[in-house]
């Protein structure tokens, strides 16, 4: 089971829990006092991932937790899910004869329904105790379903054609670095001008360290949005490491699919300011201030400045001056103090990793006609080998459909990769010939003669001695004759 976002329950309860720890694992309490911190979380009151009811949970249940994701820093939200049963995806239930007979019954009979195959089984197995015991009626449609046995349609005759809340206002930063990020956009002062000839004001994506102030990237772009978002913030996370959290604003490109769906893979908890307070992100637009007064300044002498000049000087100004400049409020230069304060981040995973993370999961219906899928309006090929999958599951980033995951919905993992349909391919008329999909040997279709269920049903009648309920036409007898 899944919500209409295809994310499993089993995604969204590890993601509370990471919730609820993730603040212990980006600030660790001193020696002594994590029992401290353990009672204060168990007194608080957490939002149910799937019912939205308040709930709370014990201090050892939470201890547990903690220990889970410390214990696994690369994904500490998987560490956190339930663990899936050895014998997922399969009916122990259904023996190999019970299975021989659900199959050519299929074989001999592929338009009849779930209920009718049920029944049908059911009579041969009560008439050959030996057969084995039938199972339920949900084990007998999942058996049939997993392995493609599906009912086919008839063939027909063929034609011719928040409101702002009023809060005090406080100071704070976090005791260790990579325990929280700073991530905003900012609309450039100035316009540049485009290869296409227009003037344009950029938009300025700012990646910074709380504790140590920190640019951890800084790059403009021509919008904004979650592509540029991804694009930046996968860039300081390979450059710096990964965070424990991410403070961000509500803007349409933080709170997007792609960006909550590679947060929570990471294992990076995600925070937002509330509406209508910029100033929850001060240390971000102290950095705007700064970055206008002196860099923005120094090139006001450049009449036709582009975005590769401007993105260039920005580059330069970050890593020279702005992170090894004596910080007011710290007293000490950014990057000495993002190298020799105490660390809680992890390392980058490699480019791939990154580009898989940021990617919404959805759920599609699969055409069994030509094994296809749609995907933001374009048609997309199943592999022949997924074709008994009747509601496969895909993860894709809206701006590139180049590439699209098949996911396995059980596990999680990655099946494949998708591509879109390519017709011209297509029309050349090459077809793989497919193979059974039951793992059961198929038997050539044959005429069996009346179903047992029928059968059955016309001897309990004969039994009755009544005559036949029904006055036979002299026309017809003449004509049968």
């Amino acid at each position: 089971m899944s919500n209409s976002d295809g994310v499993r329950p089993s995604v969204l309860w590890a993601r509370m829990r990471f919730q609820i720890v993730g603040s212990l694992l980006a600030a660790p309490p001193p020696p002594g006092e994590l029992a401290l911190e353990l009672k204060r979380l168990a007194e608080r009151t957490w939002r149910h991932p799937t019912t939205g009811e308040s709930v709370r949970f014990g201090q050892s249940t939470i201890e547990r937790w903690y220990y889970q994701a410390r214990n696994e820093p690369q994904d500490p939200v998987k560490a956190l899910q339930r663990r899936i049963r050895k014998n997922v995806g399969t009916q122990p239930s259904v023996v190999d004869a019970v299975g021989r007979l659900i199959t050519e019954s299929h074989k001999n009979h592929p338009t009849w329904t779930f209920q009718l195959h049920f029944d049908n089984v059911a009579v041969e197995l009560k008439a050959d105790p030996c057969g084995g015991a039938m199972p339920s009626y949900t084990t007998v449609c999942r058996f049939m379903k997993s392995r493609g046995l599906l009912k086919q349609r008839k063939r027909r005759r063929q034609r011719s054609t928040e409101e702002a809340v009023s809060r005090e206002k406080r100071l704070f930063e976090v005791e260790h670095v990579h325990g929280l990020w700073h991530l905003d956009f900012h609309e450039c002062s100035r316009p540049v001008v485009t290869k296409g000839g227009r003037w344009l004001k950029p938009w300025l994506l700012g990646v910074l360290d709380d504790h140590s102030r920190l640019g951890c990237h800084v790059q403009w772009y021509l919008k904004e949005e979650a592509e540029t978002l991804v694009h930046g913030l996968s860039q300081a996370i390979q450059k710096r490491g990964l965070p424990r959290g991410l403070l961000t604003d509500n803007g349409g490109a933080m709170i997007a699919g792609e960006t909550e769906e590679g947060l929570g893979k990471l294992g990076i908890r995600h925070w937002t300011t509330l509406a209508q307070t910029p100033e929850q992100n001060g240390k971000q637009e102290r950095f705007w201030s700064t970055l206008e007064l002196r860099l923005m300044a120094m090139l006001e002498g450049v009449v036709d400045l582009t975005l590769s000049q401007l993105n260039l000087a920005t580059q330069a100004w970050v890593e020279q001056e702005y992170n090894r400049r004596r910080h007011s409020e710290t007293g000490e230069t950014p990057l000495n103090r993002f190298l020799t304060a105490a660390n809680v981040g992890r390392p980058s995973p490699s480019s791939e990793v990154l580009r898989s993370a940021f990617r919404i999961p959805q759920v599609r219906t699969q055409r069994r006609s030509d094994g296809t899928i749609s995907v933001a309006g374009r048609r997309f090929e199943i592999p022949n080998r997924y074709r008994t999958i009747q509601r496969p599951k895909i993860r894709y980033a809206r701006w590139d459909l180049s590439e699209v995951e098949l996911i396995d919905p059980k596990l999680e993992t990655l099946l494949c990769a998708i591509y879109p349909v390519d017709k011209l391919r297509n029309a050349a008329g090459r077809r793989t010939t497919l193979k059974p999909a039951a793992p059961h040997e198929a038997t050539p279709p044959r005429a069996s003669g009346v179903a047992p269920l029928l059968a059955k049903l016309m001897a309990d009648y004969a039994a009755t001695g009544l005559p036949p309920a029904y006055l036979p036409h002299g026309t017809d007898e003449e004509n049968e004759a």
